[in-house]
């Protein structure tokens, strides 16, 4: 149940009125499917492990201790994730690019949901816990061969990825920190909020930069943010709704 029906209603017409919309996510999209978020009360950022959150999801840390590093990814981050499905938010946006009113999705998530509901056209600014590649022959890996290397219901039961073909270490194609975000995707992105007559922020608290430095290239007709809590970009906005990313856009048409 939405909290404001008649900015509900608003955000309906916005839509109605365009065929260009252009979606930017970010972790609160992911939660309402029950993946964790690193900020939230229940985030990773607020559970304890052995290291900081962000200092194991860093390119130096995974180069210098990768069993702890997979010890993180499979019990935090990939084997959580394999019980997440769809929900509300990302059936809509499907529903929308199917009707050809949503030209593309942006999102900082790298759960694969957003395909999983159908939608086509997704960038991924910090990549998929689906891909994962060798470094040495780079041969593909899906998420089903990663986790051959983990026992959930043993969490220290884990071992490092090696392919397969080479016995290279195999690693998740996600952006770590001190990564830099693939140019293509970042592009395609740019491109797409660029051209687009209605932007829809949500479920992000725009503060993961550069990825939320992107929609500085919007130039049309309406933004829209929709975020359980303020946003630093709440001013610039033409509608702001604090609620429920996925019991707003399902309330649409």
């Amino acid at each position: 149940m939405v909290k404001d029906n008649a900015k509900v209603q608003e955000l309906n017409e916005i839509i109605k009125e365009s065929d260009n919309v252009v979606f930017f996510g970010g972790a609160g999209v992911s939660t309402e499917s029950g993946i964790p978020d690193f900020r939230s009360q229940d985030g990773l950022y607020h559970q304890q492990y052995r290291y900081p959150p962000e200092t194991i999801l860093s390119h130096t840390f995974y180069e210098e201790n990768p069993k702890e590093f997979f010890r993180f990814y499979f019990n935090k981050i990939l084997v959580p994730g394999q019980k997440a499905r769809p929900n509300k938010a990302h059936k809509k946006l499907a529903q929308w690019e199917k009707e050809g009113k949503l030209k593309a999705v942006v999102t900082q998530n790298i759960d694969g949901l957003h395909q999983a509901a159908g939608s086509k056209t997704v960038y991924e600014l910090h990549g998929s816990v689906l891909r994962n590649y060798c470094e040495d022959c780079h041969a593909f890996y899906d998420e089903k061969y990663m986790l051959t290397f983990c026992d959930p219901k043993d969490p220290e039961n884990i071992q490092i990825p090696v392919c397969e073909k080479c016995g290279g270490r195999v690693k998740p194609d996600v952006v770590l920190y001190e990564e830099g975000l693939d140019m293509d995707v970042v592009n395609g992105a740019v491109r797409a909020i660029a051209q687009a007559d209605v932007l829809i922020i949500g479920g992000t608290s725009l503060v993961v930069y550069p990825a939320a430095g992107l929609i500085d290239y919007f130039r049309g007709r309406k933004l829209v943010l929709i975020n359980k809590s303020a946003t630093s970009r709440d001013s610039q906005a033409d509608l702001v709704i604090d609620d429920s990313i996925g019991e707003v856009l399902d309330a649409c048409d």
